[in-house]
C-alpha cells in the first residue's frame, strides 16, 4: 500500500513521519489492524533512510499505537490507547488558586532584549560592559576545578564554607555588619532570602508590616505566602515606627537606601524600630541590597549592628555589585531562625549551584569584587551627577528628584500635573524607558512620579534621553 505522507525539508525527517502516521491513525483513516508498510519500502516511497522510518515507528510503538507481529509485520493496534485531553482551567480542582497566580502582575520585570530601547532608565540593571569578563572567566574555571573535586554529592544547604567566609569578611569591610561564617546562608538571590524567612515565620492570615511605597516582588511574595501585608507609609526619617500595627509578626524595611524613594532611616527611628519589634517578639527584615553604592560620607549603623536581641534578619544580594544574572545572595539568621533557616533552604532546592558558589568565592577572595564594586561606583556616581543637573536645570520645571544618598536607581516626583502615562507611551516612541513609581505602591496616589535608573543607561546618552523627555513635556504642557 501506498500513504499519503508529505516530506517537508531536511529537518525532523523522523518526526514529520511520526506526527503524520499517528494523526493518520487517531483519525481512522488507518483501521484498527491495517498493515503498515515494511520500513525499507516506506522509506524508498519517501526517499529517506531507513533508520529515519524505522526511528517513527519505534515511537509509535512506543505510542501503543502500533503493534510488530515478527514473521508477519507491522499492523496498527487494534485497541488504541485513549487520547488524553489537557484539563482546562475551570475543571482543576485548584482553579481558584491557578487564576490568582496567572492574574498576578508582574512589576518591575526587565524586559526582554528585543523590547528593550536605546535609552534604559531601569531600575536594578546596569551596563553589561562594567561586568568584570576577565576576572569572572578566571573565577568559573577555578569553580569547574573545585566543583570536580567534589561531584556526585549534593552540598550543605547553608552553601561553602569557603563562599560564607569570603563574604563575611566582605560585608564586614563594606558595609559595616559584623557576622560569622556559621551565621550565613548562601541563597539565589535575595528574593530567595526572603521567601525562606517567609516560610518559617509566615502561616495564612499572620500580620506583616511593610514600608508604603517598598519593593512590589517583596509585597507580592510575602501575600502568596497567605500573609497580610499592612502597608505601614514612611516619611523624611524611613518608616513610621508608631503605625506598625500590634500583631505584626515580620516587618519588612530597607532602612540604608529606601526603596523607592531612597531616603535613609535616622539612627533614633532605627532604635525605635528595634524596641517596637522586640515589643511585638517580630523579626525584622532589613534588605540591604545596595548600600556599596554611597555618594555621601553619611553612614548608618545597619539594624543587625544595632540588635542586641537577636531581631533581625539581614538580607543582601551580589545581584547589584556584580550581575542579576548570578542569582546569587545571602540572609544572616538570628539564632532563633538559624536552623530553620536552612532546613527550608535545603527542602526548597537543596543548595546553590556550587560552581557558582565556588567562583564567587574566589573572585571575593581575591579582591576582585572591591575593585568591581570601586570602578562601578565612579561611573555610577557621574551617571547620578549629570542626571542631577539635568533635574535640576532645565527639567525642574516638571521633575523634582528625592534625596538618594546610595545605590544607582531615584525616585522623582512631578511638580505639575502630568499625563504619565501618556508621557511613559511617548517617551518609549522615541526610544526612551521610563518607568512608573505607582508599581511601588499598595495603594497608589494621585500624585505619581518616575522611578529612575541609572545603572543602565551609559553617560554620554544621559542628555540626549533627556532631551527628548524635555520635548515630550513641553510639548504635554501645551
Amino acid at each position: 500500500m501506498e500513504l499519503h505522507l508529505v516530506i517537508e525539508g531536511t529537518r525532523g525527517l523522523a518526526e514529520q513521519i511520526h506526527r503524520q502516521l499517528r494523526d493518520a491513525i487517531r483519525s481512522g483513516r488507518l483501521a484498527a489492524g491495517q498493515q503498515l508498510p515494511p520500513s525499507r519500502l516506506l522509506a524508498e516511497q519517501l526517499g529517506v533512510s531507513r533508520k529515519t522510518v524505522a526511528q517513527a515507528y519505534s515511537k509509535l510503538t512506543f505510542d501503543r499505537l502500533i503493534v510488530t507481529q515478527v514473521g508477519a509485520g507491522t499492523f496498527v493496534a487494534s485497541r488504541l490507547p485513549p487520547q488524553s485531553h489537557p484539563l482546562a482551567q475551570e475543571d482543576l480542582a485548584g482553579s481558584a488558586v491557578t487564576r490568582l497566580w496567572q492574574g498576578m502582575e508582574t512589576p518591575l520585570r526587565h524586559p526582554l532584549p528585543e523590547a528593550r530601547v536605546r535609552y534604559e532608565f531601569i531600575a536594578g540593571a546596569s551596563s553589561r560592559r562594567l561586568f568584570p569578563e576577565a576576572e569572572w572567566r578566571q573565577c568559573s574555571l577555578h569553580g569547574l576545578r573545585r566543583s570536580a573535586l567534589h561531584r556526585g554529592y549534593y552540598a550543605e544547604p547553608e552553601g561553602l564554607l569557603e563562599l560564607r567566609e569570603a563574604v563575611s569578611r566582605h560585608i564586614g569591610f563594606s558595609r559595616g555588619v559584623n557576622c560569622r561564617p556559621e551565621d550565613l546562608v548562601i541563597t539565589s538571590g535575595a528574593q530567595q532570602a526572603l521567601d525562606l524567612i517567609a516560610r518559617v515565620l509566615i502561616e495564612p492570615g499572620c500580620i506583616v508590616a511593610m514600608e508604603e511605597p517598598g519593593y512590589p516582588l517583596a509585597r507580592m511574595l510575602l501575600e502568596a505566602q497567605g500573609a497580610q501585608v499592612v502597608p505601614v507609609p514612611v516619611d523624611a526619617e524611613g518608616i513610621c515606627v508608631d503605625r506598625i500595627p500590634d500583631g505584626a509578626r515580620l516587618i519588612y524595611t530597607t532602612p540604608t537606601h529606601q526603596f523607592p524613594l531612597g531616603m535613609p532611616m535616622s539612627a533614633a527611628r532605627r532604635h525605635a524600630l528595634l524596641d517596637r519589634a522586640h515589643e511585638l517578639g517580630a523579626i525584622v527584615v532589613e534588605d540591604d541590597y545596595d548600600s556599596e553604592f554611597r555618594y555621601t560620607t553619611q553612614a548608618f549603623e545597619p539594624l543587625l549592628t544595632l540588635d542586641r536581641r537577636g531581631l533581625v534578619a539581614y538580607i543582601g544580594t551580589f545581584s547589584k555589585s556584580l550581575s542579576p544574572e548570578l542569582r546569587l545572595g545571602y540572609a544572616i539568621a538570628p539564632p532563633a531562625l538559624r536552623t530553620a533557616l536552612v532546613n527550608a533552604k535545603h527542602l526548597c532546592d537543596w543548595h546553590t549551584p556550587t560552581v557558582l558558589q565556588w567562583a564567587l568565592a574566589r573572585f571575593v577572595a581575591d579582591g576582585n569584587l572591591l575593585k568591581h564594586i570601586r570602578r562601578c561606583h565612579d561611573v555610577f556616581s557621574e551617571r547620578r551627577n549629570r542626571l542631577l543637573a539635568r533635574l535640576s536645570g532645565d527639567l525642574s520645571p516638571w521633575l523634582e528628584p528625592l534625596p538618594a544618598i546610595a545605590g544607582y536607581h531615584m525616585a522623582v516626583r512631578f511638580r505639575r500635573p502630568v499625563p504619565v502615562l501618556q508621557l511613559c507611551q511617548l517617551a518609549r516612541r522615541v526610544e526612551v524607558g521610563l518607568y512608573l513609581l505607582n508599581a511601588c505602591y499598595r495603594h497608589p496616589p494621585q500624585d505619581d512620579g518616575l522611578l529612575v535608573g541609572f545603572g543602565a543607561i551609559e553617560a554620554e546618552d544621559i542628555d540626549p534621553a533627556l532631551d527628548r523627555v524635555r520635548g515630550i513635556l513641553e510639548q504635554l504642557s501645551g
